[in-house]
């Protein structure tokens, strides 16, 4: 049996984070548990605007990805992430083509708000690190 995963991320922003994230693998909202809108449920639910973006999350529409959870905390990215998503974005294909896909997949992103960190090769195959808005390390595939 699988058991289902979801991925946090510790940000400042995560409503920010959450937009990035969500856009790059067309990931959406969920919905809120009762209302029109997020907005609507947490004004009736008493909590406080400076707090609405203390929390944010994206679903795979489908199903079948992990939830993608993002908290804020008080303190800042200082080191490099022990654990990272590798976003597969130019499955089974090879040499230029591979590297066009790549290339503009790595436009797209940075469009988004992302960076580009480097560009490696290793064992026949090669990637592009990037960095979300807030700094956390993702490979494009």
């Amino acid at each position: 049996m699988a058991i289902p995963v979801q991925v946090t991320f510790d940000c400042a922003d995560p409503s920010r984070v959450a937009e990035f994230w969500g856009d790059l693998l067309g990931y959406i909202a969920p919905p809120p548990p009762e209302g029109d809108s997020w907005e609507e449920f947490l004004e009736k639910a008493g909590v406080p605007r400076e707090e609405w973006n203390r929390a944010d999350a994206r679903e795979d529409p489908e199903g079948k990805g992990p939830r993608l959870f993002f908290q804020r905390v008080p303190e800042d990215k200082t080191v490099k992430n022990r654990v990272h998503l590798d976003v597969t974005v130019a499955p089974g294909l090879k040499g230029d083509e591979r590297r066009r896909k790549l290339d503009s997949e790595a436009e797209r992103a940075i469009s988004l708000g992302a960076r580009e960190i480097a560009r490696r090769e290793d064992l026949g195959s090669d990637w592009i690190v990037m960095q979300d808005p807030e700094g956390n390390e993702f490979c494009l595939q």
